[in-house]
């Protein structure tokens, strides 16, 4: 008999929400998922869909720290989708779970089969993204699991987006993490769809090139792109992260859109 697959409970914005992810394999949730949650902005109860959600951590995240939010999880892996099933079970997720819903679906489905699969659209306000960004021409894993969650489908942004778009309400905001070389396969994907896109660059240090970018945009505007002051995670000297990053990691805060490009609904 095959031993199940190991597992751990890890707990995140210092034990407000735990998560179970596989154990030695498989994608592990850390600071961009937590930077992506500290998109989602806003008062009142929002829809907000994690697009790739793998077990969940940065929509667990938003729902964490905004008790109006509800959350649909989409992921296309089985295996992850059943950890994210296992993360809404845990009895330290209980105050959480009844607004969290967990949807097996590939989000690159069209029209018909993509309500089907529960991304319906003009339903959410919010749409959060940590797509795959692994190049094809980087060195493959041998773990199966951990290549679904990192390997670059082409036209990848193209598909997550125009999902994104299909699915947001008007006026709606997407946000998502993703490498500095993306930002103009992101760019042509957001197209006549998004406007008021804004991008920062993330770095680990001053001085260090960014290795990550923050994007957020609007669906329909028609406002120009802007390119916001770099987030900063270390100081000169140690590992640990700068007040402010350690803030939008723990959410005792939030990354909302700069005040003059900023939806009025959100």
């Amino acid at each position: 008999m095959n031993a199940p697959p190991l597992k751990t409970v890890d707990a995140f914005h210092r034990g407000r929400f735990h998560l179970v992810q596989p154990k030695g394999r498989g994608h592990r949730a850390g600071m961009d998922a937590m930077l992506l949650a500290s998109m989602v902005d806003g008062t009142g109860p929002l829809k907000v869909a994690d697009l790739g959600a793998g077990a969940g951590a940065a929509g667990l995240a938003v729902a964490a720290r905004l008790a109006d939010v509800t959350v649909s999880l989409f992921e296309i892996s089985p295996e992850m989708a059943d950890y994210a099933r296992q993360t809404l079970a845990l009895a330290e997720n209980a105050g959480l779970a009844a607004r969290v819903c967990v949807h097996e679906a590939d989000v690159t489905l069209k029209g018909a089969h993509r309500n089907a699969a529960g991304l319906t659209d003009d339903t959410f306000d919010h749409v959060i993204m940590n797509p795959p960004f692994n190049a094809a021409a980087d060195r493959r894993t041998p773990d199966a699991l951990k290549g679904v969650a990192h390997a670059m489908a082409e036209g990848l942004f193209e598909n997550w987006i125009r999902t994104a778009g299909a699915i947001l309400k008007p006026g709606g905001q997407m946000s998502l993490i993703a490498r500095p070389e993306s930002i103009g396969a992101i760019i042509a994907a957001c197209g006549n769809r998004f406007g008021g896109l804004e991008l920062t660059p993330v770095h680990a240090r001053e001085g260090e090139d960014a290795f990550r970018i923050l994007a957020s945009a609007v669906k329909g505007s028609r406002a120009r792109l802007a390119l916001r002051a770099p987030l900063v995670m270390h100081g000169p000297d140690g590992h640990a992260f700068l007040p402010r990053v350690d803030d939008l990691n723990n959410g005792r805060a939030s990354y909302p859109r700069s005040t003059a490009a900023r939806p009025a609904n959100l």
